[in-house]
């Protein structure tokens, strides 16, 4: 996955506001060999209960986020979740849970309120495993 420090900064940031619990969006840019995020979509965890170590996102929202990225010429390429006070790596849940093969999972771990590691996955084509993917940083583009 290639992105800004901005936009992880985002991402830790939405990881500490919500904590205990969980957080959740979109990853937008474009897809490819690696996907490259330049935009995040920010949704509220849906899940009714569990919500510190369990996060839901509707259809409702995955039509926002996609009408969100269609207008910015982007794509959705990924989803980004917290793991209030665990290791930011997929859980059983996770794997089960996961349904888009070619799409960027990253995970903040939020210890004690506190955004510590950050990791990114893909999902395995036959959904039986995520594959750890480098998080590359570039520099901002100029804004026009």
């Amino acid at each position: 996955m290639m992105t800004t420090d901005p936009i992880l900064d985002q991402i830790r940031e939405h990881g500490e506001a919500t904590y205990p619990e969980e957080c959740c969006g979109f990853l937008l840019g474009t897809a490819g060999d690696e996907n490259h995020v330049t935009a995040l979509h920010q949704v509220p965890n849906r899940q009714e209960d569990q919500r510190t170590h369990r996060y839901t996102i509707t259809p409702a929202d995955y039509r926002t986020a996609d009408a969100k990225a269609s207008a910015r010429g982007l794509d959705i390429v990924g989803i980004y979740h917290s793991h209030p006070d665990h290791p930011a790596r997929p859980s059983e849940t996770d794997l089960a849970e996961a349904t888009f093969p070619g799409y960027t999972y990253v995970i903040v771990s939020v210890m004690e309120g506190t955004a510590t590691d950050l990791t990114a996955w893909s999902l395995a084509p036959d959904r039986s495993t995520f594959h750890e993917q480098p998080v590359t940083v570039e520099a901002p583009r100029p804004s026009t």
